[in-house]
């Protein structure tokens, strides 16, 4: 678990073991304690930032450098 700290100044952990594909970069999952007891968000590598959206589909974005993921689920209705 590798340490990093949020735009208020607290300690959030990143979990480089589990993560998602982005385009420009894997997204990693980030947690607000070393136990992984509470999920806290995701880290996007390719700008190293915690600044990261979540949309309904599980698709996470990054604010900063548009990176992204593909939804979890598919349904060609959304097409």
């Amino acid at each position: 678990m590798e340490p990093v700290t949020d735009s208020d100044g607290a300690s959030r952990f990143v979990d480089t073991s589990a993560g998602r594909r982005g385009q420009k970069g894997p997204f990693y999952v980030v947690y607000t304690d070393q136990e992984q007891t509470t999920r806290w968000g995701f880290f996007c590598t390719n700008c190293e930032t915690l600044d990261n959206a979540v949309d309904a589909m599980g698709r996470v974005q990054c604010n900063v450098c548009s990176n992204r993921t593909k939804a979890e689920e598919w349904d060609a209705a959304h097409e």
